[in-house]
């Protein structure tokens, strides 16, 4: 799909900047004059002359108005266009199986400095370079798939009009999805729509030399190997293995560990590294994989050199030329810091990489670049490869910096016990930020808000960055405009209206309270292991930041800093919330299935806990109307109470480390799925003909240079389909080796 955006004008040259400039100052100069003149001259008239002056002043006005846009039309016709406006964008890009692609918009990136303009570019192919890291730690075969199939995809003679080749096609979109054979949510291995024999058919009818061969390895070989990963549902069945009772790494199809290791094992072999007196222990394994070597267990690095390096060297690359571009110095500081760490692998480094990071407040132009998120691991310490990288808000940024200005009261009046409470809360600093690239870990699929780093005792000692992407945002609202959810799923006319009225507000102020203030709340006891809860932690941690905001957003400070306009609107989110935890977030589980995803047992837990302990004043209550459930709120102040009690316990098991209480909490509440009500939801999803997951297509981002080869501008489209932007990545940023 050609999607044409009507802002190609030729890009301003720096007299168009100055001129301007020059002329929106001189305009204002006469504005003044003329207003501070009459101004002087009405106070010493009568009325009848008070109104003819300012009937004089209108007319002068409109002179200067049409006088000064003349000028600036004239002197900015070779200028930037501006970001084309929402009603005229067209958000979706693609829908397949249960997947809808969107794109988003980049406001205010025509006014940045050419300066800024380029370190976003530098830092975006930092970013795009590690296209292929992720694909190989979701699974070892990963690579060799995308690949095979993309060569199919390209040099297939067949008949291309036909289902099989459709069915592949669809395949082939789920993996880019994916970024790998398991879907990017539930993480459960999906089953090709064409027939193996297809399969065969397709790869033996394209030249071998297009195919990912291994040394020797012959076309017949090679779909021997590929064809039990890709047909058999019991061969690498889910990704990443969370239920209780079985040994989770042999069990998840990751590729952070090699073969024949034991979940035993793995935990002995990182508890004799902890030194339980360490105040600043720094994050094992986060950026390697473990595997046997010789029946002894060691660590193969990614770095320069490393596993992973000839794509951290193309990183390494673009961020040296980043660094020359960099705002001010500390953030050439930050960048050189990471350059380090790539090169050396030192996790030390990576935290003095980090506290540079976090303490980088000026810079408007930021980014994350690394093995950052450990949701991928069962266990929780081996991180997945991902990149943002984006600009602040300034306008938005204000209400964030409303709620971190104030974190210390959020503190102190939090319903948790006292001795969990930090004594001071430090560096926390929160912004909205527009992203400008997503990869990696974030890409198709992203977050909407973050906040890192994820180390606990930098973020004790030096505090935390959180941001909310509202750009991304933005595009999910107006993506489900009208999509007929709202109508279906929520009781009454009062839900649904106080919804549109607050929903995107308080969406956006829920993701705030959690990136910002929740995930840098409370503090871990001494001597508590950070990866005490196991398997339980992610589920844990991020209960714990989504009740904080819960929490907080029906508090009257809330409305008194003015985050909220009045007592009511929180309702809209706490409707939202319980809703989706109790049903709507079912549609994302297939039949049968329980619920793997740490975000999804996380609000669950907190729906269902709630629910239960609120039965005997009936706060919640699931209602029927026409034989269709729906959820309906009595009591939002005694809601509010029991999210307050359910933080209090999950803060008091995060804080001493109680893996059987945060075991008992997840399994009993979190995990399960009421079969009946599962039935009842899909069916009636099915109906709005929606797609329950979406992901994105970036934006394309283009160098301008005179004659000379100086660059003047960058370019930005937004034009792309999904499948010309996986091949193209496939193209220009795959670099790997097919196996690692």
């Amino acid at each position: 799909m050609k999607i044409i955006c009507g802002h190609n004008l030729p890009k301003a040259t720096p007299f168009h900047g100055l001129a301007i400039g020059w002329i929106t100052s001189f305009s204002r100069s006469i504005v003044n004059i003329v207003e501070n003149t009459l101004f002087l001259y009405s106070q010493k008239q009568s009325f009848r002359e008070f109104v003819l002056v300012n009937q004089i002043h209108s007319k002068i006005m409109r002179k200067i108005t049409l006088i000064c846009m003349t000028s600036m039309l004239m002197a900015g016709a070779t200028a930037s266009a501006s970001t084309p406006p929402v009603e005229n964008f067209k958000y979706t890009v693609d829908k397949f199986a249960d997947i809808e692609i969107l794109r988003y918009r980049v406001p205010d990136f025509e006014t940045l400095s050419l300066k800024q303009k380029e370190l976003i570019y530098f830092l975006n192919q930092a970013a795009l370079e590690g296209h292929d890291i992720l694909y190989d730690q979701n699974n070892k075969h990963n690579l060799c798939i995308r690949r095979t199939l993309e060569a199919v995809y390209i040099n297939y003679k067949g008949d291309r009009k036909s289902e099989e080749f459709a069915q592949f096609t669809t395949y082939l979109k789920r993996v880019w999805m994916g970024t790998g054979i398991h879907h990017h949510y539930s993480e459960d291995k999906f089953v090709p729509g064409f027939t193996a024999a297809f399969f065969k058919k397709a790869v033996k009818s394209i030249d071998a030399k297009k195919l990912p061969l291994s040394k020797g390895e012959t076309v017949d070989a090679l779909i021997t190997k590929l064809t039990p990963v890709l047909f058999d549902p019991t061969v690498y069945p889910k990704r990443t293995n969370q239920a209780a009772g079985v040994d989770l790494i042999k069990t998840s199809a990751n590729n952070y560990y090699g073969d024949n290791i034991t979940q035993a094992e793995v935990e002995a072999f990182y508890d004799k590294m902890k030194n339980p007196n360490d105040k600043e222990p720094v994050s094992y394994g986060l950026n390697s994989k473990l595997v046997k070597e010789k029946g002894v267990l060691v660590e193969k690095t990614y770095k320069v050199g490393g596993l992973y390096g000839k794509a951290i060297t193309r990183i390494v690359g673009w961020l040296e030329k980043a660094a020359t571009v960099a705002e001010n110095d500390k953030q050439k500081d930050v960048i050189n810091s990471l350059i380090e760490f790539y090169k050396t692998g030192s996790l030390k480094t990576y935290d003095e990489y980090s506290i540079k990071w976090v303490k980088d407040l000026a810079s408007q132009v930021d980014f994350v670049n690394g093995f950052t998120e450990t949701y991928g691991d069962p266990l929780g310490m081996k991180a997945s490869w991902e990149s943002i990288v984006n600009f602040k808000n300034i306008e938005a940024t204000k209400r964030t910096q409303i709620i971190s200005s104030n974190a210390q009261w959020f503190e102190d009046h939090s319903p948790i016990d006292a001795k969990f409470k930090k004594e001071t809360v430090k560096g926390v600093s929160a912004k909205v930020i527009t992203a400008t690239i997503l990869a990696g870990d974030c890409y198709p699929a992203t977050p909407i808000g973050v906040n890192l780093p994820n180390s606990n005792w930098i973020r004790h000692e030096y505090g935390s960055k959180s941001v909310t992407i509202e750009n991304i945002t933005e595009a999910y609202d107006q993506a489900s405009l009208g999509n007929g959810f709202a109508e279906e799923f929520m009781w009454s006319d009062v839900e649904r209206k106080r919804a549109k009225e607050f929903a995107s507000l308080t969406n956006n102020l829920h993701t705030d309270l959690h990136e910002c203030l929740g995930h840098g709340s409370g503090k871990l006891l001494p001597g508590v292991d950070p990866d005490a809860l196991k398997a339980y932690g992610s589920t844990i941690e991020e209960a714990r930041a989504d009740l904080f905001g819960l929490y907080y957003m029906a508090d009257p400070k809330v409305v008194e800093l003015g985050l909220l306009p009045d007592k009511e609107a929180y309702k809209a989110e706490y409707y939202s919330y319980i809703m989706n935890g109790l049903m709507t977030q079912l549609t994302r589980i297939q039949p049968g299935k329980d619920i793997e995803e740490a975000h999804m047992r996380n609000r669950q837990l907190i729906a269902s806990w709630v629910f239960e302990k609120g039965k005997t004043e009936n706060v919640i209550e699931f209602v029927t109307s026409d034989g269709e459930t729906f959820v309906k709120v009595n009591d939002y102040q005694k809601l509010r109470t029991l999210f307050g009690q359910l933080l209090a316990e999950i803060q008091r098991i995060k804080s001493t480390g109680d893996f059987e209480g945060g075991k008992n909490l997840v399994e009993t509440y979190g995990v399960k799925v009421n079969k009946t009500l599962h039935t009842e939801v899909l069916a009636r999803y099915k109906k709005l003909n929606l797609a329950p997951y979406r992901g994105f297509v970036n934006p394309v981002y283009t160098l301008v240079k005179n004659t000379k080869g100086e660059i003047t501008d960058v370019k930005i489209s937004y034009n792309e389909n999904y499948i010309d932007q996986n091949l193209r990545y496939s193209k220009e940023y795959s670099s790997l080796p097919t196996y690692n």
